[in-house]
């Protein structure tokens, strides 16, 4: 009788639903103890820099930016969104949030770099209107801060999981 020591493997549905699993408590890791203060500090400084960020559509939109066909609803939307993103960052540090708002920071500046170089949904827009360095300057400063958050949560959820 030759017997041969196998081990034994899941069933190929238990193997592909660990994947989503795994990636869904990644996205929901927050700060370990060891990082808790440096990525609390980031996420503080990354989610003023979005309602900041908000505010700025906020007040661009009420000051004549609605009554831009598809351009007016997007400020709405990108204030709403950033404001929201940056309550939610404060209560909850997770790795989610941290990159959701990195994100949404970029896309915001992507949005006016490309209405300024080639139009946007038939809007051009040009960088020397009124608040768009400093549009730029919040979105792009916000991205890079929420990012490193991102990553120093990322890194050491990674490093625990070995």
């Amino acid at each position: 009788m030759n017997r041969t020591l196998t081990t034994a493997r899941p069933p190929a549905e238990a193997r592909t639903t660990r994947f989503p699993v795994r990636a869904a408590r990644l996205l929901l890791t927050g700060p370990t103890p060891a990082t808790r203060w440096p990525v609390t500090l980031l996420a503080l400084a990354g989610a003023a820099l979005l309602f900041w960020s908000g505010v700025i559509h906020l007040m661009l939109w009420s000051d004549g930016y609605r009554d831009i066909s598809v351009i007016g609803p997007l400020f709405l939307v990108q204030a709403i969104a950033s404001v929201t993103l940056a309550v939610t960052l404060v209560v909850f540090r997770r790795l989610a949030l941290l990159a959701a708002g990195a994100v949404a920071a970029v896309a915001a500046a992507a949005g006016l770099l490309l209405s300024a170089s080639v139009g946007l949904f038939g809007y051009s827009e040009s960088l020397a209107v009124p608040y768009a360095e400093l549009s730029l300057a919040v979105e792009f400063t916000a991205a890079a801060v929420l990012a490193l958050a991102s990553a120093i949560v990322l890194v050491t959820a990674l490093r625990a999981r070995r």
